[in-house]
């Protein structure tokens, strides 16, 4: 669910809508009528896994490596 207020009432009740945002409540801010930003709760454990399935998704297309190409690699960092 979502509710538009206009700047002057986010800013008279901001910690209010910030409670509502945190019980799961979608604020959306407008000027006059046109809507400008969005207030969201923040979903840390969704962003972390949408980064480990990112991660995972590229490894998927990526080429096997050697143990042999891992051991060229380390050296090549010691050389310099």
């Amino acid at each position: 669910m979502s509710t538009t207020v206009k700047i002057s009432e986010a800013k008279a009740h901001l910690s209010e809508l910030l409670a509502r945002v945190e019980a799961g409540e979608e604020v959306i801010i407008a000027r006059g009528n046109a809507p400008i930003a969005r207030l969201t709760a923040i979903d840390e454990r969704r962003q972390r896994l949408a980064a480990i399935e990112a991660v995972r998704a590229i490894r998927a297309r990526a080429k096997p490596v050697t143990q042999e190409e891992i051991r060229e690699w380390r050296e090549e960092g010691r050389r310099y």
